[in-house]
């Protein structure tokens, strides 16, 4: 089989190469089943076997996409395998698989590190992007909407600073710190409301419910633009599809 075959099979299938749909199929399959062992607690021989078999495919898969990362990047080119490794799916692909090929020493400090590290297993789920399509269509509406949701990001930036703020000139003697400020105005602009830390006096309340009003438009914003992007990604997939 050629590299460029390899390379056709192991991309996102686009419907009508069915050798690559299965292949997609079964590397999302793979990678549920990869994450099973990290809902239980403790480890035993089927959840050995499970980690050491996903993993060998991880590391095969991740061998063939630097094996045709010329094809990729569209430069037949030593540049493209020095580039491959550096790109972001590549190291989400690598940081999956490093943490279960960690040697465990006895030592307790280095043992809790180790399984530290072992927990970075849950950025396999991140592998399974590359595997669907309607993720690919989420990422152009995040890079075309990217403006707009940095805008929104900055207000509500400026909005938890200048909430702290107040709220801690308001009522000093309810927060130890400017941080549990923030840490209030977090809370309050996204509507969650641990009660942990609150205010007091009638003018605090009064602010942290000018505060929880005001978030929850700034929190609607972002799911408005996403939303509109979407279908708008859609609507034109529809267009391109029709006029082909």
């Amino acid at each position: 089989m050629s590299r460029k075959r390899i390379y056709e099979i192991i991309e996102k299938s686009e419907g009508h190469d069915k050798l690559s749909s299965i292949y997609d199929f079964s590397m999302i399959v793979i990678i549920v089943i990869s994450l099973i062992p990290l809902a239980f607690k403790e480890d035993n021989a089927v959840f050995t076997v499970l980690d050491k078999v996903s993993v060998a495919v991880f590391i095969a898969d991740y061998a063939l996409r630097w094996m045709t990362a010329d094809y990729k990047f569209g430069k037949r080119s030593l540049t493209s395998f020095v580039k491959y490794p550096f790109s972001i799916m590549a190291i989400v692909d690598l940081v999956s698989i490093l943490p279960s090929l960690s040697f465990i020493s006895s030592g307790f400090k280095l043992l809790r590190i180790l399984r530290m590290i072992r927990a970075l297993r849950v950025l396999r789920v991140f592998k399974a992007v590359r595997y669907s399509r309607s993720f690919e269509i989420i990422g152009n509406v995040l890079r075309s909407s990217k403006n707009s949701l940095i805008a929104v990001c900055a207000l509500a930036g400026g909005y938890i600073l200048i909430s702290a703020l107040v709220v801690f000139n308001v009522e000093p003697d309810s927060f130890k710190n400017f941080f549990d400020a923030i840490y209030w105005a977090t809370v309050s602009l996204t509507t969650v409301g641990y009660g942990d830390i609150y205010p007091v006096s009638t003018l605090g309340r009064i602010i942290t419910m000018v505060s929880s009003i005001f978030g929850i438009a700034i929190v609607a914003l972002p799911a408005g633009i996403i939303t509109a992007g979407y279908m708008n990604e859609i609507s034109k997939e529809k267009s391109e599809g029709e006029n082909e």
